[in-house]
């Protein structure tokens, strides 16, 4: 008998036009020890899938046919007091938000010790040791002094190692994981998936793995099953899948994963919106029109499109960015943290500079020293051959906050929940006195929208109206609306399925290629890195180790370290 069997799976939610049917005959199995990978786009069904089996779906949703049967038990009939009893200690989820599975309130031991004592029985002291083994083994640090600390004093990719460390804590027969390694940088993503499978070949767990990383999915998964629309598209073994897939939509999906092993030029799309393509005529007129009135190369009104040169448009010297403790009765005990360590680079104007490594390195701090978002401790920053390391005038901080802009890593975040679409791309022109009136700046910002590919009436929305990867492309366009001629992309496809982040790096390729933008690039995410970037700046600790083109990184790396990032990423190779 399976672990797990899924029999013609149906789940609806009820709305204003009848019935939404987000999964629909769904037949799928489970072995003891198998790992299963689920696949597809935004809003296939994945994550729907794995909250049913675990009965968590969001009301109104409902199981209205078919059955979930977990070892010999009913799952879809079976009451919410004895499902409560199963949760946690038979089956556990890894969920893809990290900061809202984890209680603020409490700190990370809190949290663990007592899942562990209602689980498995254990005294305080005992349920406490196999914490802080559980935090070693998903990579934290001194577990032992970083347990008594709370979630936000974790990074995001720390907080995803102890969301880990606490579905695994009861000792699951069945571990659903919902994008497990999404902020996690490549070394500990490795050893994460080398844990997960280790507890499944050793303890006979079964693990179901959504994920939009196809890298993982090849070198972690069984079998792998594809899905569109809330239909099962394939199924087969991961060989099958990654190297012959049958079905059409299949074979589109994997042409638009990132390769690891050499570079392309563009990324194939999976859907195109023939509406938003007949509109961007109109966009690109109104844009040029917009562009080309605040062009003048070196001006305080803004620059021209320029081409790839050999001068530098950015210049780091000597960086260093000391975070100090906190003192006082309230404040935790702590020492000072050197996030970045006597950093010096160059950019080109016209290029695409990356910069990798793990969490901790520096790699967002630089980018939010460049911005002015932090203070810098020493060094120097001169951009277009003006030193805005320092306070300066009102004039030229102005033009440099228009002319350096950042995408964000977290989108939804970094867009006012209390605004429309159309006012938050607004907001910059206006403020920084781009246009003649509000008509013309919301003109722009429909077209901005319709470069990114999103309607025209996405200008009248919220941002919580969009999925992830429009909120991104939002992000995007409010970036684009200041009219910058560098732009700071901060692991701005992390969380987008390979589809949407294809479309992503297609904008960014051809934004930079039409407005002649200036790309700092920054992911953990290395086939990614490899497809966009001229150079590579890898850091480790604060300090950059080794800095070379991109194919040198990845083809002849010299540095123990590089050697070491490129041996931990997962392998996706076409032909």
């Amino acid at each position: 008998m399976s672990l797990l069997e899924i029999r013609n799976l149906k789940i609806t939610y009820p709305d204003r036009h009848g019935e939404f049917t987000a999964v629909r005959d769904l037949s799928l199995s489970l072995e003891r020890g198998e790992v299963l990978g689920i696949v597809g786009e935004s809003g296939a069904g994945k994550s729907t899938v794995g909250n049913a089996i675990m009965g968590l779906l969001q009301s109104p949703g409902r199981i209205s046919a078919g059955e979930i049967e977990f070892d010999g038990i009913s799952l879809d009939t079976l009451g919410e007091e004895a499902m409560r009893q199963l949760r946690g200690k038979r089956v556990a989820m890894i969920f893809q938000d990290p900061m809202t599975s984890l209680n603020p309130l409490l700190t990370i031991e809190d949290q663990l010790v007592e899942t562990i004592e209602l689980h498995l029985k254990m005294d305080a002291s005992s349920a406490r040791k196999r914490a802080v083994e559980l935090l070693d083994q998903v990579g934290i640090a001194d577990a032992d002094m970083r347990i008594t600390q709370y979630p936000h004093e974790f990074s995001g990719g720390m907080r995803q190692r102890v969301v880990i460390a606490l579905a695994l804590c009861a000792e699951p027969d069945l571990v659903i994981a919902d994008e497990p390694t999404t902020a996690l940088d490549v070394s500990i993503q490795a050893q994460i998936l080398e844990l997960l499978k280790r507890l499944c070949r050793d303890r006979d767990m079964g693990m179901i793995l959504v994920t939009h990383d196809m890298g993982v999915i090849s070198e972690t998964a069984d079998r792998v099953a594809v899905m569109c629309r809330g239909e099962l598209v394939e199924l087969g073994s991961t060989q099958q899948i990654t190297q012959n897939p049958k079905e059409e939509y299949t074979k589109i999906l994997i042409a638009a994963v990132p390769p690891s092993n050499k570079r392309i030029e563009r990324f194939v799309r999976v859907e195109q919106d023939a509406k938003i393509k007949l509109e961007s005529k109109h966009s690109n007129d109104v844009l040029t029109d917009y562009w080309d009135s605040l062009s003048g190369s070196g001006s305080e009104n803004g620059a021209s499109r320029e081409e790839r040169s050999d001068q530098p448009i950015l210049k780091v010297q000597g960086l260093n960015k000391i975070f100090r403790s906190r003192s006082g009765f309230l404040a935790a005990k702590g020492a000072d943290t050197h996030a970045v360590k006597d950093v010096s680079f160059e950019v080109m104007a016209g290029e695409t500079f990356g910069i990798v490594g793990e969490s901790g390195s520096g790699k967002s701090t630089i980018s939010r020293l460049i911005t002015g978002i932090h203070p810098l401790t020493s060094g120097t920053i001169e951009y277009d051959g003006i030193d805005i390391s320092r306070k300066s005038s009102d004039r030229d901080e102005m033009r440099r906050r228009r002319q350096i802009q950042m995408i964000f890593q977290d989108p939804f975040s970094s867009l006012n929940p209390r605004m429309r679409v159309g006012d938050i791309i607004c907001e910059p022109m206006l403020v920084n006195n781009l246009v003649e009136s509000r008509a013309e700046a919301m003109n722009i910002a429909e077209a901005l929208i319709g470069m990114v590919e999103l309607d025209a009436d996405a200008t009248r929305r919220f941002p919580h109206a969009f999925s992830g990867g429009q909120r991104q492309r939002i992000s995007i366009a409010r970036a684009l609306a200041s009219k910058p001629r560098f732009l700071i992309c901060d692991e701005p496809t992390s969380a987008l399925d390979v589809s949407i982040q294809a479309q992503i790096l297609n904008l960014l390729k051809d934004l930079q290629s039409k407005l002649g933008l200036t790309l700092l690039f920054i992911s953990h995410d290395l086939p990614v890195i490899r497809q966009m970037c001229d150079r590579i700046a890898v850091m480790r600790l604060g300090e950059i180790v080794e800095l070379a083109p991109a194919e040198n990184i990845f083809t002849t790396a010299q540095h123990t370290y590089t050697q070491d990032l490129i041996a931990a990423m997962p392998r996706f190779e076409q032909a």
